[in-house]
């Protein structure tokens, strides 16, 4: 059995309890050593074999899992975050598919979601926006032209954008013609990583404060008024609000 597992945005701990319970009876954990920190490996059993993938091809993962497989072993595919968000797990589930091996996908937390905990704030605010884009902008890997970041800024939700901190300038201009306003942003770096980086600003200024901080990769670019605005409450507590599990108060 092969195992897609989410390890989580940086913190060893924020792996699921029943990803860290597969990981440490793994024969073979083949995991993503460029963003998921090693220290996971300290929870393997002692005679598990380990792959670092930031040094394998698509052919060489699923070559380890196929011979892995044959031998009767179970294995675990070790992503960063959640793995079905930019994991690029459905071109490995589909070659399994083909191999007759059976797999399944325990899921983990995302980096978007670390990166609002972070800060302190809730994406979906009443009476401000009820909904989360999650994106990025093109770079060596295109993006549908009807998903430009343009485009989708322009309806105003909360956004996290993903692998994109290296092009903030063209975040920036994208973001400024599809809000057609100073908005909100926040760029995580590292997110519950312990050198983690917090910058808070505006699309006035969040190029250059970035560019001071030297920030380049690994961070999240949250953006929208959810970060700081008034917003109404939820209805779901409100005394006169009725529900099955509480009868309203006049």
């Amino acid at each position: 059995m092969v195992y897609f597992i989410g390890a989580g945005p940086g913190d060893v701990d924020l792996i699921t309890v029943k990803g860290r319970d597969i990981l440490s009876k793994a024969d073979i954990v083949i995991y993503a050593g460029s963003l998921v920190s090693k220290e996971h490996m300290s929870f393997c059993k002692g005679n598990s074999k380990i792959y670092n993938s930031a040094e394998m091809t698509l052919e060489d993962v699923i070559e380890v899992m196929k011979n892995s497989s044959n031998e009767g072993k179970d294995i675990v595919r070790l992503h960063t975050g959640d793995p079905a968000i930019y994991g690029a797990i459905k071109e490995q589930m589909d070659e399994l598919d083909k191999l007759n091996i059976d797999y399944k996908v325990i899921p983990g937390v995302s980096s978007f979601s670390a990166a609002a905990s972070s800060i302190k704030k809730e994406f979906t605010l009443p009476s401000v926006t009820q909904t989360v884009i999650l994106t990025r902008v093109e770079g060596r890997t295109p993006v549908p032209e009807t998903e430009d970041l343009e485009r989708l800024a322009s309806i105003e939700a909360s956004m996290a954008i993903f692998l994109s901190i290296s092009m903030i300038d063209k975040v920036v201009e994208k973001l400024r013609r599809g809000y057609k306003r100073n908005v909100n942003i926040a760029v995580i770096e590292r997110a519950t990583w312990e050198d983690e980086r917090v910058i808070i600003g505006t699309l006035d200024d969040i190029a250059e404060k970035v560019k001071e901080a030297g920030i380049t990769k690994c961070a999240q670019i949250l953006v929208g008024d959810f970060i700081n605005c008034d917003y109404e409450k939820s209805l779901l507590y409100d005394k006169k609000f009725t529900h099955m599990f509480r009868q309203g108060v006049e």
